[in-house]
């Protein structure tokens, strides 16, 4: 569906494009956003090898199963139904890691696979549980630690500072999680309260 969403766009600006007589303008655009979308790859993709490296470091020292271990207790609080040792847990304590990193690209597949053994856990069920709601708001508002991509993009751009955005991001993450939980806390009590 979102290919086809993509593609409705591309030939609406293509023939308003050509209504308007700026094709010449498009086709700058075409060119000059391909020549960017290489720069930030490239700048993203040696950035994300360091860190990826650092992480699989991490994890070979045992430190990611420490940190994970760390949060566990607090984890198995948010999602109840979730058996401590079921594979969805290990899974979503993986996601919420690979996010604090700024790992957002390594952080997607572990997603997706919480997400498949919440299902499981959930009966394979078509209607979304208590744990998929709030492992989705937990993981769209989570707390980053290192924002890498962030600073890999503003050091393509040539940024005097790059990580300076590390404590804004903090603090926002940090909000936006606290409000997500609060959110999802409050619209689940609700639900209960009336069912």
């Amino acid at each position: 569906m979102v290919n086809l969403i993509w593609v409705f766009l591309t030939l609406i600006g293509i023939v308003f494009a050509m209504f308007n007589g700026t094709m010449e303008e498009v086709n700058e655009a075409i060119f000059k956003g391909g020549k960017e979308a290489v720069t930030i790859s490239i700048g993203l993709i040696s950035v994300l090898v360091f860190w990826l490296g650092l992480m699989k470091i991490a994890e070979a020292a045992g430190l990611l199963e420490k940190l994970s271990n760390l949060f566990k207790p607090f984890v198995s609080r948010l999602f109840p139904e979730v058996p401590p040792e079921h594979p969805a847990m290990g899974y979503m304590l993986s996601n919420m890691m690979a996010n604090m990193f700024g790992l957002g690209n390594a952080a997607t597949p572990l997603g997706i696979k919480a997400m498949e053994q919440l299902k499981v856990l959930n009966g394979g069920s078509e209607h979304a549980s208590r744990s998929m709601i709030t492992f989705l708001a937990i993981n769209t508002s989570s707390i980053t630690l290192i924002p890498t991509t962030v600073i890999a993009i503003r050091m393509t751009y040539g940024s005097d500072s790059p990580t300076e955005i590390v404590g804004p991001t903090l603090l926002a993450t940090v909000l936006s999680a606290i409000g997500a939980i609060l959110i999802d806390r409050y619209f689940y009590y609700r639900r209960k309260r009336k069912g």
